[in-house]
């Protein structure tokens, strides 16, 4: 992945826009990793992965449901928000 320093980001800001349409670019502060930058296309495709992943784990749970087999609901919410 390509990184650039926040004041590389700030300075270079078309190129790290050129850059993170074909790959996200992540950007450091005081030397630590802070954000990426993505194209919207690759962020619509990361939405909709945990999106269809919410739905498996909701559609597990209604199925869980109509067997009888009950769950504590903090549990389950728990088991929900894990990935968001």
């Amino acid at each position: 992945m390509i990184s650039f320093t926040a004041n590389q980001a700030k300075t270079q800001f078309g190129e790290m826009i050129a850059k993170a349409q074909r790959e996200p670019v992540s950007i450091t502060k005081n030397g630590k990793p802070s954000v990426i930058v993505m194209s919207i296309a690759d962020y619509n495709a990361i939405e909709e992965l945990k999106l269809q992943n919410l739905r498996e784990k909701l559609a597990r749970s209604v199925a869980q449901l109509e067997a009888g087999d009950l769950h504590d609901g903090e549990a389950v919410f728990d088991e929900l928000m894990k990935d968001i």
